[in-house]
């Protein structure tokens, strides 16, 4: 595996003026990954974020994402059934929605059951959508939110993603809402900028952050095999972190965890797992293999070395 290079933008760690995102053209996802991923050379020192760390439990989701068949869910929920899982995390996988009922009353109670998407408000005449009553009926207890492929390919924009995560807390769902850049925008040094603002859509409606899980997934690490360091991963993490005491509370801050999507695996797992400020995972590709998901989770017992 090709591991991406220390390159770390010059951030200061506060919120600047940025361009508008939501006018950037939803190709610019595919161009990204129909050419080789590639940072600049030249690193940029850093400028140190201070901020506490989770006090959340580990928590590991499985992003299953548009994959799958029947016979093939059954083996992936039996390997999952029969894993030895570390009792101090918190599991939750994200099966295709036609197959929600099939992994709910197949699965373990010990792995909690999301969806990957979820309507604006309570269901009606919206072709296509599905309601978090009709996930609550099922048996869902979390819902995927932000997700860059909803944001960069389907066109979802920080006030809508928002305005769902609202109405799902409000209707008793968790919610992992997910943050992230896209390369060019890492080259530009804007990271930070560009999670805050999709943090700050979160902030300015969501009724409580008792039961949101943050994901930091840069674009350009999903599903193409690049990953972002341990310490790349962290210094955004540790941002965030340090945005949420500054924006919301010092509770809040210090309650949220805070987990790191982006070409997960068993291989590096462990590594990640060691950084402060990284309290879990949200797994892809990985996620559709038992064995290597249980290794993800399993991977707590490196943080528990490290403290």
């Amino acid at each position: 595996m090709s591991i991406v290079s220390t390159y770390c933008p010059h951030f200061s760690g506060r919120r600047r003026s940025s361009p508008n995102l939501h006018n950037a053209p939803s190709q610019s996802f595919l161009q990204h990954f129909s050419s080789q991923l590639r940072l600049p050379s030249s690193p940029k020192p850093c400028r140190a974020v201070i901020a506490m760390s989770g006090s959340g439990k580990f928590f590991v989701g499985g992003n299953w994402k548009c994959n799958g068949t029947k016979d093939s869910i059954t083996k992936l929920v039996s390997d999952l059934n029969g894993a030895k899982l570390e009792s101090d995390v918190d599991v939750v996988v994200a099966p295709p929605f036609v197959y929600l009922d099939q992994v709910t009353s197949s699965l373990t109670d010990r792995i909690e059951v999301s969806a990957q998407n979820s309507w604006i408000g309570k269901g009606g005449a919206f072709t296509g959508e599905i309601s978090v009553e009709q996930l609550k009926d099922v048996g869902c207890k979390w819902v995927i939110l932000g997700h860059s492929e909803r944001r960069h390919v389907i066109g979802e924009d920080d006030q809508f993603i928002g305005k769902k995560a609202a109405y799902a807390l409000n209707e008793g769902l968790g919610v992992i809402a997910c943050i992230g850049e896209l390369l060019e925008e890492r080259e530009a040094g804007k990271t930070f900028d560009v999670c805050f603002q999709q943090l700050k859509a979160f902030a300015d409606v969501v009724p409580s952050w008792h039961n949101i899980v943050i994901a930091y997934e840069p674009v350009w690490a999903i599903g193409t095999g690049k990953v972002a360091t341990p310490q790349q991963a962290q210094e955004v993490h540790l941002a965030a972190r340090d945005w949420l005491k500054k924006n919301v509370s010092e509770e809040v801050a210090s309650k949220t965890r805070i987990i790191y999507g982006g070409s997960v695996n068993g291989s590096n797992c462990g590594e990640l797992a060691k950084e402060e400020d990284i309290d879990g995972f949200l797994v892809g590709g990985a996620s559709l293999k038992g064995p290597e998901f249980a290794t993800i989770v399993n991977s707590v017992t490196t943080k528990k070395v490290v403290a």
